[in-house]
């Protein structure tokens, strides 16, 4: 799942400091992107169009740089060269190349700074498009994309680029998007997942290879509740907590055993319990319940983390991982957040995409050091520090205290995909939330009231 991925702002806070972890994590084409609790953004890797959103261009960042002067994502992704994130006020924010419209302004210039796009709100999701492409989810629960069109994967019905927002399709009731290398991917309220764009290797599900510039419907899944795209195949996960394949697999990217392609959903072999999944170019990944990490598919430079280079079309275990919330995959690389706050990467990294200071891959994972360092209280607080939030993590119920007596009004709470799972009102000072009838993972926590709207996460084990 482009998804969108979250973990909790973990607020360990002495009379004087606050550690700040990471709280939101993305993978794309050879950049790594995290969210700190503080609400600042961070990106490392490839920065030769303004990738990283810092003002300059170079060639790359093997460490973390903050991108310039933004602050508060709650849902962010990556492309091949370019960044989108939504703010907790559901504006949209792009920034990086920009030669086929994807950052959805209107033009074909690049920025190395962040830009609001003005022209859609989204939700709670966004999703990045390997071949120059961006979708954003709606508040209406329409999905509407920009960029690259030459296979469809815009789904107007055409194939000529857009360099601002169109719809996909006439879809509506949608609660998921995302990317592939030229498709999209939509997730309806129903549980249907529905297609378009490049179909060559049947990354589209619909039994055939045609491309298709308006959104079909994927053959026989149903009860679908995250999906991911990635370069010519697809993933999404069922309420069953199975995980389904389909599109090209030279590399073992199904998952299935086996290294044929499939124009329909198949089964990845031998997982249960997943919370959790995400495309990489050519892996798969996946996060079970109980905090370990599952990938397949190329490995020639590490992207699997098992400790070899050997491809795999069944899943393995990602080695000396535990307490992992979410996983994002990349080109060639992988990356995962665990729930102290802490960032892991391992692959490919001829840019510096895992954020190590070095440019060398590795087949197992490594800490990202130097991102989400601490900060004071004050800092903290010119955010949303005088909402406290607890226990966070959590086993049930979450207890919301406005300290500062603002007037907070409610509170809504979304999973992962951005689903609404309920809701609750402040009584005098103080909301509840509970979340022990949830599985484990990360929930997103809306916050208004008194003229101010704002997030928070936080982790249900």
């Amino acid at each position: 799942m482009e998804k969108l991925l979250r973990a909790s702002a973990l607020l360990l806070a002495s009379s004087s400091l606050l550690v700040a972890h990471a709280q939101l994590i993305a993978a794309g084409g050879s950049c790594g992107f995290a969210v700190c609790g503080d609400g600042i953004a961070w990106v490392w890797g490839i920065n030769q169009d303004g990738e990283l959103g810092n003002g300059t261009i170079s060639p790359y960042s093997e460490v973390p740089v903050q991108v310039s002067s933004f602050i508060g994502a709650f849902a962010i992704a990556e492309g091949i060269g370019f960044s989108l994130a939504v703010k907790s006020d559901s504006t949209v924010w792009v920034w990086g190349v920009n030669g086929n419209g994807q950052l959805g302004d209107g033009t074909t210039t690049d920025s190395d700074v962040p830009e609001q796009l003005r022209s859609v709100t989204g939700r709670g999701a966004v999703a990045g498009a390997g071949y120059g492409a961006s979708v954003a989810l709606k508040g209406d629960g329409t999905a509407w994309a920009w960029g690259s069109n030459t296979a469809g994967g815009l789904g107007d019905g055409t194939i000529i680029d857009s360099y601002s927002p169109v719809q996909v399709g006439s879809l509506t009731g949608l609660v998921a998007v995302s990317g592939g290398g030229a498709h999209t991917l939509v997730l309806k309220n129903d549980g249907t997942v529905w297609a378009c764009g490049l179909g060559s290797s049947g990354q589209l599900g619909n039994g055939t290879s045609n491309s298709s510039n308006v959104p079909v419907q994927v053959n026989s899944l149903t009860g679908a509740v995250a999906i991911a795209g990635g370069g010519l195949y697809s993933l999404a996960l069922r309420n069953d907590s199975t995980v389904w394949a389909w599109g090209a697999n030279d590399s073992g990217q199904l998952g299935n055993g086996t290294n044929t392609n499939s124009n329909v959903p198949v089964q990845v072999s031998s997982l249960t319990g997943i919370v959790a999944v995400s495309a990489g170019y050519y892996h798969g990944m996946a996060l079970k319940n109980d905090g370990t990490v599952w990938t397949w598919g190329y490995n020639g430079f590490g992207a699997l983390g098992n400790g070899t280079y050997i491809s795999s079309n069944v899943p393995v275990q990602v080695s000396s991982l535990t307490g992992v919330v979410a996983v994002a995959g990349g080109f060639y690389y992988s990356m995962v957040l665990k729930n102290d706050g802490s960032v892991w990467t391992w692959g490919y990294n001829v840019y510096g995409q895992l954020g190590n200071g070095t440019l060398n891959e590795s087949n197992t994972p490594g800490q990202l050091l130097g991102l989400c360092t601490s900060t004071t209280v004050v800092a903290e607080r010119s955010v949303d520090a005088s909402i406290l939030i607890s226990p966070n993590p959590t086993n049930g119920t979450v207890t919301i205290d406005d300290q500062d007596r603002s007037g907070l009004k409610a509170v809504e709470v979304t999973n992962t995909m951005g689903q609404r799972i309920g809701s609750s009102s402040f009584n005098g000072l103080r909301a509840m939330v509970d979340l022990s009838a949830q599985p484990s993972g990360i929930y997103f926590l809306s916050i208004r009231g008194a003229g101010r709207s704002f997030s928070r996460h936080v982790v249900k084990e």
